[in-house]
């Protein structure tokens, strides 16, 4: 019978599978090696094997052990399937930014999860790599991964991913591209490769918060590129031993909302549901297309499974909260659409000024139009209540209608948005869309402004 022993034994022998309409710009055949066939659904499968295993050899990881590890994720899940299979107990420090997915996942398969805040310094006691070293020092009998300096990582995919990819293409690859994080795959794959032919090229792709690009460039580690990002799984705020910057011949950075736009599109348009690090990946390739031919073969490694970042990437609220989704707006109309669900909050001239503000505070809103014998007469807005308070306080027992503004402009739903521009100033803050039903929806500054960026 075909049948494997265990699940681990499936690891590996991944497919490479062609970019066909995101690569239509780009002169050169673009190919992608896709990691998510891997039993935990990720590249990271390979080398958690190996390091267990060369822990198992020598010595520092003993039957019945606890193993330890500062993971965004996929490392833990690699390593949760050979704990499984081991018989070892597994904690996983991640920290807040990765996807709850991830976090669901790692619990699923039996590893007990420990979060910690990112915006903090590696060193603080506080980060992820603090808490997980702490952790390996008080738990008795226990191992301490260290994926970022443990070069069985990297080794991993000199023996396995490597060659793999230099059969499937026959040896005809001529760029390797991947984003990189604990730098094992860009360098076990690329000392491989350029062991086979020294004139391959190996591309890492970066993330802006990150300090990989510069200090290859340079050799300074600049604290200043260091800030906080979005894109989950690639770029770091240290220097891993893993990462070999003589094997790799340049960096290139990928802006937070190209990945997740890009992850988006290779869903939608090569059928190819992988994660947010893959989307960095082929855009990375789009913005160095001008330094391939047609003679040249890409491969581009897409690290792992899209199902980890369905309450993420591929939520569209998640991503127009960041500004992230690529909506055309033309008209007030498009606006109104985008809460067109929440009711328009207005007041009676007639009531106090206290009412207004118990109002903007329960709906959260900033401008209220004011309504007598069923027409707009006035409004009000926050910054107007505010200055009137500390001017003179008392009126908060006053009507409304001795302190109210002129009345919002009212346009069509069909008004263009660079029409709303005119209307919408630092005296007007609001207009009031006529709807087709005959009632109204407000467009705020706030609304434009989101709408522009």
């Amino acid at each position: 019978m075909k049948v494997y022993n265990n699940i681990l034994e499936t690891i590996g022998n991944t497919p490479l599978v062609r970019i066909n309409k995101l690569a239509t710009g780009v002169p050169a055949q673009v190919f992608a090696k896709v990691e998510t066939t891997n039993p935990g659904n990720s590249v990271k499968d390979r080398m958690a094997v190996k390091m267990v295993e060369d822990a198992e050899k020598a010595g520092l990881l003993k039957p019945g052990g606890t193993v330890i590890e500062g993971t965004s994720g996929n490392t833990g899940m690699g390593l949760a399937l050979a704990c499984i299979i081991k018989g070892y107990k597994l904690i996983c420090v991640l920290n807040d930014k990765q996807s709850k997915e991830k976090m669901d996942i790692l619990r699923a398969v039996g590893a007990e999860v420990v979060v910690c805040p990112t915006a903090v310094e590696p060193t603080d006691p506080r980060s992820y790599y603090s808490v997980s070293r702490r952790l390996a020092t008080e738990i008795p009998n226990s191992w301490y991964v260290n994926q970022y300096d443990n070069l069985s990582n990297r080794q991993a995919h000199y023996e396995q991913t490597g060659p793999e990819i230099w059969e499937q293409t026959e040896g005809k690859i001529t760029h390797f591209v991947v984003g990189v994080g604990t730098g094992g795959t860009i360098s076990g794959v690329g000392k491989y490769l350029k062991e086979k032919n020294p004139n391959i090229k190996i591309w890492g792709i970066d993330t802006y918060g990150s300090v990989f690009k510069k200090y290859k460039e340079t050799g300074i580690f600049d604290e200043n590129e260091i800030y906080p990002y979005i894109t989950e799984g690639i770029g770091e705020d240290i220097l891993p031993a893993n990462v070999d910057f003589e094997v790799i011949d340049l960096f290139e950075k990928v802006t937070d909302k190209d990945a997740a736009v890009y992850t988006r599109r290779l869903a939608r348009e090569e059928g190819i549901f992988v994660g947010n690090s893959a989307g960095s990946a082929i855009k990375g390739v789009l913005q160095l297309k001008d330094k391939l031919t047609a003679d040249d073969v890409v491969v581009v490694l897409f690290h792992d499974h899209g199902s980890r970042y369905v309450g993420k990437i591929f939520n569209d609220d998640w991503m127009r909260e960041r500004g992230f989704l690529e909506e055309k707006i033309i008209t007030a109309g498009d606006l109104v659409a985008k809460h067109a669900d929440k009711p328009l909050i207005s007041l009676y001239a007639e009531e106090l000024v206290s009412h207004a503000i118990a109002k903007m505070r329960n709906f959260g809103i900033s401008q209220i139009p004011v309504m007598k014998d069923g027409k707009f007469v006035g409004s009000i807005d926050d910054s107007h209540v505010y200055q009137l308070l500390v001017d003179e306080p008392h009126l908060r027992d006053a009507p409304i209608s001795s302190i109210m503004n002129p009345a919002f402009p009212v346009v069509k739903m069909t008004t263009p948005i660079e029409d709303l521009c005119k209307l919408i100033n630092k005296q007007t803050p609001a207009v009031l869309v006529e709807l087709a039903n005959g009632k109204y929806h407000i467009v705020s500054r706030y609304d434009v402004i989101s709408a522009m960026s």
